[in-house]
């Protein structure tokens, strides 16, 4: 699964790297964010608007749904691989899924993240990584779904996502965890929001990325608390799987003057809705 993730690139790299721009007040509300969680608004860039940037809601409800969800992540491989072999190549069960099968097709999104956050299998938050890019590229692509369903009760549009999730890739396999993010190849990024981008084609995105993408560290399990935030968190307590001489992204964040108060105000998120 993909829980929780990091956003903190500045509003021009983010305009800068995927060659979108930034509405004001959109601008205005993007503010760095160690621990990304369910319930929370984000940035993303839409299949409805790909040339821009959006805030949706981290948790998707589909909108035909009686009430509201918070399901943070779709399996790629919808009902089939339930012992998530690393080496299936098998097909995409998430084209016949109920919640995900309209969306995959016409509702299809880019989260924007510089590093996601996981543990292993079975200890989760309790011993947390950080995830990140090798090659410093980020912020990266993490493949979306999303919908927009409205509220009986009040009558507002919620616009909402949930993160593609694959078989795990090497290093999320040397932290012990199960699945991954489905991360995508920024050639293959706007083909992701292009709706007449074939089918196939989608379903081919959906498979790990090469190991060498990716390196990761472990964090203090302080992250838990969805109400966390701040650069502290990110910072490393231990070595990182694979041996590098560059900066922790913590010590990036730090350099580059985007540290959040350990004291900032978060709501309490709402119940998180089960994965499927």
């Amino acid at each position: 699964m993909c829980g929780r993730y990091v956003t903190v690139s500045s509003v021009k790299t983010i305009e800068k790297r995927f060659h979108v721009s930034i509405p004001d007040d959109v601008g205005n509300a993007l503010v760095p964010n160690a621990n990304v969680s369910h319930g929370e608004l984000a940035p993303v860039i839409a299949s409805d608007a790909p040339d821009h940037v959006q805030r949706f809601q981290f948790g998707f409800t589909p909108r035909w749904a009686k009430k509201q969800f918070y399901t943070i992540n779709a399996r790629s491989e919808g009902d089939h691989n339930s012992a998530n072999d690393p080496r299936y190549t098998g097909a995409m069960g998430i084209l016949h899924k109920p919640m995900f099968r309209q969306s995959i097709r016409d509702r299809r999104c880019l989260v924007i993240a510089d590093a996601f956050i996981e543990g292993p299998e079975r200890e989760k938050l309790a011993k947390p990584y950080v995830v990140y890019p090798r090659t410093g590229d980020r912020p990266m692509a993490l493949a979306g779904i999303w919908d927009e369903w409205c509220n009986p009760a009040t009558g507002e549009l919620v616009r909402s996502y949930a993160i593609l999730t694959t078989v795990a890739g090497g290093v999320l396999q040397a932290i012990g965890h199960h699945r991954s993010p489905v991360i995508l190849d920024p050639e293959s990024e706007r083909a992701w929001v292009d709706l007449r981008t074939p089918l196939n084609d989608i379903t081919a995105m959906m498979r790990p990325c090469p190991a060498s993408r990716l390196n990761a560290y472990p964090i203090s399990p302080e992250i838990r608390d969805p109400r966390a935030n701040g650069s502290h968190l990110l910072q490393p307590i231990g070595q990182r799987i694979h041996p590098e001489s560059t900066y922790t992204l913590h010590e990036e964040i730090e350099l580059f003057g985007m540290g959040e108060s350990r004291s900032k105000s978060r709501r309490t998120p709402p119940q998180q809705g089960s994965l499927f």
